[in-house]
């Protein structure tokens, strides 16, 4: 097997991330020599000391804490070069995947993004990932080198192993001239955050939590209401259907909190959640494509002959969504 990198950056402790921890275990699959390359203010490569790597490569300062093009693809090109490998292995973070094409430019290589599994077949390296909105799966081999291939979140169990003390060496990258300055992060306000890659349920809003209830009038207010109550009770992340996220541009009533970044389906995100709960949605195109991860899928719909009782919901509930959340916050509470 051809040596591999592992590229990383650090959090503000100098700790890694589960993404990183994920692609570490995916090269260290391939079996053979690995390299790790590490970016940030700080390292502490002790965490992945046990990891089996033969050589540890760290470029740092204050200059490379903030996510930045200009430094991070000197960093990455840096250690690249450094460590000599033929196969680069990093998170599919928006910090790398911002970057890395540039430094595959730089080094004469190729790039490819989500990546879903790395294996080695007939001797050589090869990687999986969807096409075409996530409807088609194939699996690709290149010749040039060096290849970085960016591994997506949540599809191999992170490396997990004992503390040990290693010897990092630096590698001298003097910071590029920049025109931007991080002045520091702007958060959501307390129990505001709805998107939660790491939660065990993703609960999905559609369209009909906006609509005319069996009264005859729209109780937007409590929709808000009752849903923000279950992802602060149930810490679920919350989806929607595109239906849903469109209503804005369409002067008709909507969820305050939902955005298209809160989206999946053809047109969205496809997260990877163990169970998932949708209710007011219907149409099978959207959750076809955007639940092909989800591990258990549960659905709560008025409609028996919706898009979800044709096969693409575990369980079906015939109920009312508002009805039903109702009483999951008083169960929860």
């Amino acid at each position: 097997m051809e040596p591999i990198l592992v590229l990383a950056h650090t959090e503000a402790d100098g700790s890694l991330a589960k993404p990183a921890l994920e692609a570490l275990a995916a090269a260290l699959s391939l079996g053979g020599p690995v390299t790790v390359g590490l970016v940030g203010a700080t390292v502490d490569a002790s965490a992945i000391g046990g990891c089996g790597a033969a050589r540890f490569l760290a470029v740092t300062g204050d200059a490379f804490a903030q996510p930045r093009y200009s430094t991070d693809a000197a960093a990455a090109e840096a250690l690249c070069r450094a460590a000599g490998a033929a196969v680069i292995v990093a998170p599919q973070t928006s910090r790398w995947a911002r970057a890395l094409s540039g430094v595959a430019l730089r080094l004469g290589g190729r790039v490819d993004t989500h990546a879903t599994a790395i294996a080695i077949r007939n001797s050589v390296p090869s990687v999986t990932r969807w096409f075409y909105r996530q409807r088609m799966e194939g699996t690709l081999t290149r010749s040039q080198r060096p290849w970085i291939i960016l591994l997506d979140a949540g599809v191999v169990a992170p490396w997990s192993g004992e503390r040990a003390a290693v010897e990092v060496q630096a590698i001298p990258v003097d910071p590029p001239p920049t025109r931007t300055n991080v002045l520091g992060i702007e958060a959501t306000q307390a129990g505001g955050q709805t998107i939660r890659p790491d939660a065990k349920l993703l609960f999905v809003a559609g369209a009909g939590w906006t609509k005319k209830q069996g009264d005859g009038t729209v109780h937007g207010a409590e929709a808000e209401e009752l849903i923000l109550g279950f992802l602060r009770t149930s810490q679920a992340s919350l989806g929607g259907s595109k239906s849903l996220v469109d209503l804005s541009g369409e002067g008709q009533p909507v969820l305050g909190f939902m955005t298209h970044l809160n989206q999946i389906g053809q047109t969205g995100s496809t997260p990877r959640h163990p169970k998932g709960l949708s209710t007011c949605c219907h149409g099978e195109e959207p959750h076809a494509v955007g639940w092909r991860f989800i591990g258990e899928r549960r659905a709560v719909n008025l409609d028996p002959n919706c898009g979800w009782a044709r096969g693409k919901a575990d369980v079906l509930y015939i109920a009312d969504a508002f009805a039903v959340v109702r009483e999951l916050n008083r169960l929860l509470g």
